[in-house]
């Protein structure tokens, strides 16, 4: 994939270039239609700019970073179905906080 002054893949992860934010974190917030303003509200040590170039890199690349966030999802679907299994009780207390919140939340 071509070089670019926003984004850089290093140990198998692309990040917001000179930064440790992820470009997934900025993608996703994208599909959420957040305004890049409102993703520099959530991580300050990005630029506008950075933001920008972030997204246009992802337009440009979408396919392959498309296939790469599916099979991180993939991945992270794995290792939380490894956990659930390791350790039974923590994750169903987990699972019953969270009904109590979403409960709250809903009245």
């Amino acid at each position: 994939m071509q070089e670019s002054p926003y984004v850089e893949y290093h140990d198998e992860v692309y990040r917001v270039t000179g930064t440790r934010v992820a470009l997934d974190s900025i993608v996703r917030r994208f599909w959420e239609g957040d305004a890049p303003e409102s993703i520099v509200q959530s991580f300050p040590v990005l630029t506008l700019e950075q933001v920008y170039g972030a997204i246009a890199y992802y337009l440009r690349h979408q396919e392959c970073i498309d296939t790469y966030l599916k099979q991180a999802e993939a991945e992270e679907a794995v290792i939380v179905e490894q956990l659930r299994h390791q350790n039974r009780a923590l994750y169903e207390r987990l699972a019953r906080l969270k009904r109590e919140r979403v409960q709250t939340h809903a009245r």
